[in-house]
């Protein structure tokens, strides 16, 4: 029976419940049995560590594996290449499967240069050469944490002779592949090494070969995993449904599809779409690591954050442009992915942590439209059932008294925003939105909301006319046939003199379409 390999990266507090990765294994020996160097670059808590340490034991019957874990050394060891080639020989001679794989005379090297003096990375490459060539078996040099080391030259030294003696391998016996693991690739790290004013764009480092394979879970991969565990507890689950539902709110991101799975096994016990929405409401009061990271590089990327900024507030979809720097910071943090060649929000729990940090800024908060949506909560839930038509009411008398005098260009651009802005504080801690990434554009924006069990469609949109809002109408209606749904709410910003503002209902084939003008 094929041996299963599973990540720790999306499961259970109980170990036992892990996500089966033997196909995301196989796709990366396929790259390794060709040669290839390459770099597993992916966001924070993306499952890289367990990854490539399943990645380790899945590859020891064909090669010998260097595994090296940047955390394990400290800032010190990276300060000279003495102290480089003696922590990252130390490091080897404490690697067990290494002692066992080489004879005892290069165990007594590695042992002496972990004490040694006067070392340069020549002589860490000396001993490289020298295991390559008495392993029995191909050698694969396997690096993760790669970001440790990005401040410190010597690094970027040893990356340079690394690329030296791989080039050359068909004359140095040297190793089969390479592997370096972190959230930056090898041209990221020549970057962040150098001053702003130096940045080349034409590293001659940059070897690596794309690493393409899908580190995300899938939805039948999160749905193995339900089902090794309801065979367990007998909740009752309908595990296609669940893992869908997962899979929608985290599009595979693992750390979230394990806090979902762990804050409904422990606290929750609602195995369907009420757990889930409730796990998710949890997730995203959570201060994690991982949202700190994202939130912190926002702030350390003034451009990045106006172009995902643009992508949240203005609706604004964008061609993907490998080229564009802000595009590709975007996507080497993991704030954003690349579908249909579009760049849209990574999954839905960080589009909405991420809405939710822009509209509670300081600047936020103290508009008027935000305190007046704090001002009007109570008003808005009748026995369970969110009351969309009053808010809908409420936010345009709230709209025209505060921005009515307002420039139209001020009203076109922000008044999405203003909306989302008076929203959140009606659903905060009971429900959660987001908007539905494939109706995002300049014209056209739909956020969904889940709450107590319910879902709510509202359709945004800006007036270009009657035909235009006549087909407003049917792809609102096509829209909730895909959830199920009869009613749906269209709020226009109309700049037109002659449209009337207010509130009325409109009977569209079998639904009801609640339409709202500001």
């Amino acid at each position: 029976m094929e041996k299963r390999f599973n990540t720790t990266g999306a499961c259970f507090p109980d170990q036992h419940y892990m996500v089966d990765i033997t196909d995301r294994l196989i796709a990366i020996k396929k790259m390794i049995d060709c040669g290839d160097y390459f770099v597993i670059n992916r966001g924070r808590q993306y499952g890289k560590t367990t990854t490539l340490n399943a990645l380790e034991t899945f590859l020891t019957p064909d090669y010998l594996v260097i595994s090296m874990d940047f955390q394990l050394l400290s800032n010190s060891d990276f300060s000279t290449e003495e102290r480089f080639v003696s922590a990252f020989a130390r490091e080897m001679y404490r690697n067990e499967l290494v002692r066992k794989a080489v004879g005892s005379d290069i165990a007594d090297t590695l042992k002496k240069l972990k004490s040694g003096k006067d070392l340069v990375l020549a002589d860490l490459f000396d001993v490289f050469c020298d295991i390559c060539i008495e392993a029995e078996k191909p050698v694969v040099l396997l690096i993760d944490e790669i970001d440790t080391a990005s401040n410190n030259a010597v690094f970027i030294d040893f990356l340079s002779m690394l690329r030296g003696y791989y080039l050359r391998r068909n004359k140095i016996t040297i190793f089969k592949s390479v592997i370096l693991a972190g959230v930056r690739d090898i041209r990221n790290l020549k970057q962040k090494i150098r001053d702003d004013s130096e940045h080349q764009h034409n590293s001659p480092w940059n070897i690596a070969v794309d690493f393409n394979v899908n580190m995300s879970l899938t939805v039948d991969g999160i749905a193995g995993m339900l089902s090794d565990y309801e065979s367990d507890h007998k909740t009752g689950m309908d595990i296609k449904a669940v893992a869908q539902l997962i899979y929608d709110y985290t599009s595979g991101y693992p750390v979230l599809v394990s806090n979902i799975c762990k804050l409904i096994d422990e606290n929750i016990h609602e195995w369907n779409s009420n757990g889930i929405v409730s796990a998710v409401n949890k997730i995203l009061t959570m201060n994690m690591p991982l949202f700190d990271s994202l939130i912190n590089k926002l702030e350390d990327y003034p451009a990045m954050k106006k172009s995902l900024y643009q992508v949240l507030t203005n609706g604004q979809k964008f061609s993907y442009n490998p080229d564009h720097e802000a595009t590709k910071l975007l996507l080497l943090f993991g704030f954003v992915k690349v579908e249909d060649n579009g760049v849209v929000i990574a999954n839905r729990i960080f589009e909405t942590r991420l809405y939710n940090d822009m509209l509670t800024s300081e600047e936020m908060k103290a508009t008027p439209i935000a305190k007046a949506g704090t001002f009007d909560k109570p008003e808005f839930v009748k026995d369970g059932v969110l009351d969309v038509e009053l808010i809908l009411t409420k936010f345009i008398a709230h709209f025209h008294e505060i921005y009515g005098d307002k420039p139209e260009k001020f009203i076109e651009e922000d008044g999405r925003k203003c909306f989302l802005i008076y929203l959140r504080p009606i659903i905060n801690g009971i429900g959660n939105y987001y908007v539905e990434a494939q109706t995002r554009d300049n014209r056209r924006m739909d956020i969904v909301i889940d709450y107590l069990g319910k879902r709510y469609i509202i359709e945004l949109k800006i007036w270009h006319g009657q035909k235009y809002n006549e087909d407003g109408e049917k792809q609102l209606s096509d829209y909730l046939d895909s959830y199920g749904l009869k009613t749906g709410y269209l709020l226009t910003f109309c700049f037109n003199d002659s449209k009337e503002s207010g509130v009325k209902a409109v009977q569209f084939e079998d639904k009801t379409l609640i339409e709202a003008i500001v």
